[in-house]
């Protein structure tokens, strides 16, 4: 296998690769991410926690309040988060329909000292993500009602309740989550599976548009020009992925530990790659293979994420920079299964030209 005829093929594929319209728009939806990712957090962020956005809002909210006089009554007319109307409960409940007030909270006639628990009732809009800013509002002032009625009521306690000294967690909790957690992962990663999904197409076109025997009669052997796709798709994995981590830093994110995080992808990646080439020197028809592999792809990412060592979670350590020496026993363990796939390629490749030639 000569080095220059991997060369050729691979420069071949990246003159084509600008024609090929649903890898750019790809990439450009990979670029769009990582150029606004600080802007994009604020709204994926609320799609798994809605509640993260309450400390973004400062809006006051009317809230009606319904039943007895209470401590809690106080502390949401003290509250610069909310506009407290006294109002009876039907008339509460129907004014919140009309949506003009963001929730109802009602308090039974129940002395703060009697024997029976206080149940508060609050009503909110159904999947309103407002309500969800709500909540996380209300969350403190009812905490703060029910330490006073555990103060009311400390003499019923017959053990002294043991104190949990339970750090803050401070400020930037859900960016670091989505951040380090979801979108460095997400952008890193998704070259690789562009990548792989990209060869399929390169080799199965030479099928489907009957180049395969010009190319062959050159002096490019068959494994040649598999070895050369190959070349190409994995060259683009850690360029893209390292543009999405410069384009990262640019929005002041920090990433510790970017060439390991490159050299775990570009591994990681060369597996997935493997994986389209046998694919698709098996069915030799763009659809049949894209469509087997998709489906082998999410098996196989699956597994992957079982582990507890798994490719997501060593990249989040590593942009923490917070991996240990695992990190090397997932490449070990990478580079034996790619030598295997390479192997299984090489000689499938020589069997698929033998069956050409004697064809």
């Amino acid at each position: 296998m000569r080095a220059r005829h991997l060369s050729i093929i691979a420069k071949k594929e990246f003159r084509g690769l600008f024609s090929e319209r649903t890898i750019l728009l790809a990439v450009l939806l990979q670029l769009f991410i990582a150029l606004f990712s600080s802007f994009l957090m604020v709204g994926l962020t609320s799609m798994y926690d809605p509640s993260s956005l309450s400390k973004y809002s400062h809006f006051r909210y009317n809230v009606g309040y319904a039943g007895n006089d209470s401590e809690l009554l106080t502390s949401l007319r003290s509250s610069s988060d909310f506009r407290v109307f006294r109002m009876d409960l039907s008339t509460a409940v129907e004014t919140l329909k009309e949506r003009k007030l963001a929730a109802v909270i009602w308090v039974p006639d129940t002395a703060p000292d009697a024997q029976g628990p206080v149940k508060i009732t609050l009503y909110t809009l159904q999947n309103d993500l407002q309500s969800a800013i709500v909540d996380v509002k209300l969350k403190d002032i009812f905490l703060k009602y029910e330490k006073d009625l555990r103060q009311i009521r400390a003499d019923r306690l017959n053990d002294q309740p043991l104190p949990l000294q339970i750090p803050a967690s401070g400020a930037g909790g859900d960016f670091y989550e989505f951040v380090y957690g979801l979108l460095i992962p997400l952008l890193v990663f998704m070259p690789a599976i562009i990548a792989s999904a990209l060869v399929i197409d390169l080799i199965t076109e030479e099928y489907q548009h009957d180049t395969l025997e010009t190319l062959i009669s050159t002096p490019v052997t068959f494994s040649e020009m598999v070895w050369g796709k190959v070349l190409a798709c994995e060259i683009l994995v850690p360029v893209q992925a390292g543009v999405w981590l410069v384009l990262l830093m640019v929005n002041g994110i920090a990433i510790q530990n970017a060439g390991l995080i490159l050299l775990q992808v570009s591994v990681t990646s060369l597996v997935l790659i493997l994986l389209g080439t046998l694919t698709a020197l098996h069915y030799r028809e763009r659809t049949a293979a894209q469509f087997i592999f998709s489906t082998a792809l999410v098996v196989v990412i699956l597994f992957a994420l079982s582990l507890p060592a798994n490719p997501m979670n060593l990249l989040t350590r590593l942009a923490v920079g917070t991996a240990g020496a695992e990190q090397w026993g997932v490449l070990a363990v990478t580079l034996a299964v790619i030598a295997v796939l390479g192997y299984v390629t090489q000689k499938y490749a020589e069997r698929i030209s033998r069956s050409s030639h004697t064809g």
